[in-house]
């Protein structure tokens, strides 16, 4: 039976930020018995595992702002080993994992080759990392951090019209099978996308570089208005964004939104996933929970508040960390990355095979 440790998540948290390591649990006074009279005796302090006594002295307990007493009884004793989380080893295992995801991204073909590159819908909240996203995808593959796509901060947003990318991989400068797509964030009131522009835009009836009107829908006529689609000219899967530390303060109004949005996509068929970024900006969060990052205690909390604000499958919930102010890549958040890409290409498969065979032998007629 394996030993585990009667500290909390958030109890050992605090003690591995502190020391700067990772805990191993090497004793356990209660399943290795109460055997040694002495386990530890150094300085003021002293064990006695046999009566089950901490003995400290008077100055020590002073210092430390405890009780005035000589010895305090205990019902558990366990000793760590602190050492680096980060080692040779396992960081030879995150490189290794990252080429693999790598390299599964580039020999990747759509679902009965019925289109060339997936197309990925980004949708979400004002300033929620959807751009930031583009971006950081186009720097796993090309090697560098890219910023290409126009990042903001204000309350407004950057992205004003609607952008497709193409990604280039950087070994032979092909485009990759998937081109992502960004779009207006969804704003407070008549702010942000515009509800009318969600259908037009998922049947692909919206080209790069239209400008969006907050106030007015697209319509048949305008220059970026394309009149009869092909399959490779629809979005294949979409992927609400949002930042993980503001899922608490989403307004009444953005979850009714955020709602309708889910239903046109529902009535087209469309997967569609949650991408939750700033993952490593969270409390008590650092970098070497990116490796296991699902397993942290504060994300499983807001895994579940996405859950139960939004109606999200869990298993559909996916999370990264964009690159915003790093100027070299870094393998934890390349696989963070590339997992959740790898997701959504499977959504976009799930798409194409549930197409109706009228329609898929219609699409592959035009093309």
């Amino acid at each position: 039976m394996a030993v585990t440790t009667c500290l909390t998540w958030m109890q050992e948290k605090i003690l591995q930020n502190h020391f700067g390591g990772k805990f191993n649990l090497l004793y356990k006074a209660s399943v290795h018995k109460f055997s040694l009279e002495h386990l530890l005796q150094k300085y003021e302090f002293g064990i006695d595992l046999t009566g089950r006594k901490l003995h400290i002295s008077a100055n020590t307990s002073k210092e430390l702002g405890l009780l005035q007493c000589e010895s305090i009884s205990f019902e558990e004793c366990e000793v760590f080993q602190c050492e680096d989380i980060l080692n040779k080893r396992k960081m030879e295992e995150v490189t290794e994992l990252r080429e693999s995801l790598w390299s599964s991204m580039r020999t990747y073909k759509p679902y009965g080759d019925l289109v060339h590159q997936i197309r990925i819908l980004l949708l979400g909240p004002i300033g929620a990392g959807k751009s930031s996203f583009v971006n950081s995808v186009k720097s796993v593959f090309q090697g560098r951090v890219v910023h290409q796509a126009l990042v903001g901060s204000d309350t407004t947003g950057i992205s004003q019209k609607y952008r497709t990318y193409s990604i280039k991989d950087e070994k032979d400068g092909n485009s990759l099978p998937f081109i992502l797509c960004d779009s207006l964030g969804l704003g407070e009131g008549e702010e942000g996308l515009c509800m009318d522009d969600v259908p037009q835009i998922l049947k692909g009836h919206v080209s790069d570089r239209y400008q969006f009107n907050p106030m007015k829908p697209i319509t048949p006529g305008h220059d970026n208005y394309v009149d009869s689609p092909l399959l490779k000219d629809r979005i294949h899967c979409a992927a609400f964004v949002f930042n993980v530390n503001c899922i608490e303060y989403l307004s009444d109004e953005m979850v009714a939104k955020i709602r309708r949005v889910r239903r046109k996509l529902i009535e087209c068929g469309l997967v569609h996933l949650v991408l939750l970024t700033h993952v490593d900006s969270m409390d008590l969060i650092t970098k070497d929970d990116l490796i296991d990052i699902n397993r942290c205690l504060p994300v499983k909390s807001q895994l579940e508040a996405v859950h139960k604000a939004l109606g999200f499958p869990l298993s559909d919930i996916l999370l990264v960390s964009n690159y915003t102010s790093e100027w070299e890549l870094d393998p934890l958040k390349d696989n963070l990355i590339l997992f959740a890409l790898r997701h959504m290409l499977w959504a976009a498969d799930d798409f194409l095979e549930d197409l109706p065979l009228e329609e898929t032998r219609e699409m592959l007629l035009a093309v």
